[in-house]
């Protein structure tokens, strides 16, 4: 299944560069490992796409319930980190 999600300039850049390989989202949308995500770019301030995409296979999917670990106020705080180790 193709799943298409907007990105900003910045981070759909990075992962073009493959500066960045990972992806954290809001699980509010069918996803599944072999699935293939397509990011399409857009800008903030024009609040328009820009019309370039990426498209990539998901080869690995977590979901977890971040509630249940951390306080809201302290995930506000501090930010989550999406951690991938070589």
């Amino acid at each position: 299944m193709n799943i298409e999600k907007k990105i900003w300039s910045e981070n759909f850049q990075k992962i073009v560069s493959g500066k960045k390989n990972t992806e954290i989202r809001l699980a509010d949308f069918n996803l599944k490992v072999g699935d293939t995500l397509t990011l399409r770019e857009y800008n903030p301030k024009t609040k328009k796409y820009t019309g370039r995409f990426i498209a990539r296979e998901v080869k690995k999917l977590n979901k977890v319930d971040l509630l249940s670990i951390y306080k809201p106020k302290d995930i506000k705080k501090y930010g989550i980190y999406l951690i991938q180790l070589e």
